[in-house]
């Protein structure tokens, strides 16, 4: 069992990367070996959940032909946690406008574009065949743009984050007939998943519990969204996963990794349901 799985979205701020730096964390701790690639190469965020902001290499360089990928997937497993069983291998990816620009820039051009496909399609061979990758995870840039096409396209799996507003909708449905049929066409599979979703919280006052929070009627349930139904029917994608809204997450100053630190919070065991459904099924039930 090996599987790629791209998280996306229309748009930024549905809490994909949250969502992907904590379901790759919580895959490790079941026992697998887990790559997490950031590609979002216009505005990467994973750093910041790992306190790891200037590694010596970035997946730009393996990109562009100028690193391995011992490079650039750090194992940092023992860093963030004793309790793992498996193995978290995380790369990070350059958001400097000169980096960017490598990458920009050798797109204009059909021979460099080709060479940095290939090279990418490479490192996902590579993860799979040298180093037994069980699981990777790949946070993509938002919208439709170069790299999350091209992530896309390699993946077996897409997870298609979106909260219930109408742009989030609406950008939702334009993928659905512009890139996502031609993906489920050779096999590829597409859910949603619906992240800060109807849900009611309130965080006790106590600093000794921080994050204890008391749910509302929805929190523990699937949440009755016949909006979300709607949208399901009329792109024909069915939906993963729902996730209410948690404030004690949502509001955090600074990113961590909730799944690990609080094992018990509603947040981590709907991410855990999320990991059982798909590891054990590979073609967990769609449309």
């Amino acid at each position: 069992m090996t599987k790629c799985i791209a998280f996306h979205s229309y748009k930024g701020g549905t809490g994909k990367t949250t969502i992907a730096a904590n379901f790759g964390a919580l895959l490790a701790k079941k026992g697998y070996n887990v790559y997490l690639l950031d590609l979002d190469v216009y505005a990467p965020s994973l750093g910041s959940y790992f306190d790891i902001y200037e590694p010596k290499k970035w997946i730009n360089d393996f990109l562009l032909g100028n690193a391995s990928v011992d490079d650039v997937c750090l194992d940092i497993t023992k860093r963030i946690s004793d309790d793992i069983k498996g193995r978290l291998n995380v790369g990070f990816a350059n958001s400097s406008k000169e980096e960017i620009y490598k990458l920009e820039g050798n797109v204009s051009r059909q021979s460099s574009q080709m060479q940095l496909l290939r090279n990418f399609i490479l490192l996902r061979e590579e993860l799979f065949v040298k180093k037994n990758a069980d699981f990777v995870i790949i946070d993509t840039s938002p919208g439709i743009r170069y790299w999350s096409i091209n992530t896309l396209a390699v993946s077996d799996i897409v997870i298609l984050t979106l909260k219930m507003g109408d742009l989030d909708i609406e950008g939702t449905k334009k993928m659905a007939q512009e890139i996502y049929g031609a993906f489920t066409k050779f096999g590829t599979l597409c859910y949603l998943l619906l992240n800060r979703g109807p849900g009611y919280c309130s965080i006790p006052e106590s600093q000794h519990n921080p994050v204890t929070i008391t749910i509302g009627k929805h929190a523990g349930n699937p949440i009755q969204n016949s909006s979300l139904e709607e949208l399901s029917n009329i792109i024909d994608i069915g939906v993963i996963s729902e996730i209410p809204c948690y404030c004690d997450i949502q509001f955090t100053k600074k990113e961590f990794l909730t799944g690990l630190k609080y094992p018990e919070h509603p947040f981590t065991l709907k991410l855990l349901n999320l990991a059982n459904k798909l590891e054990t099924n590979a073609t967990y039930s769609q449309k």
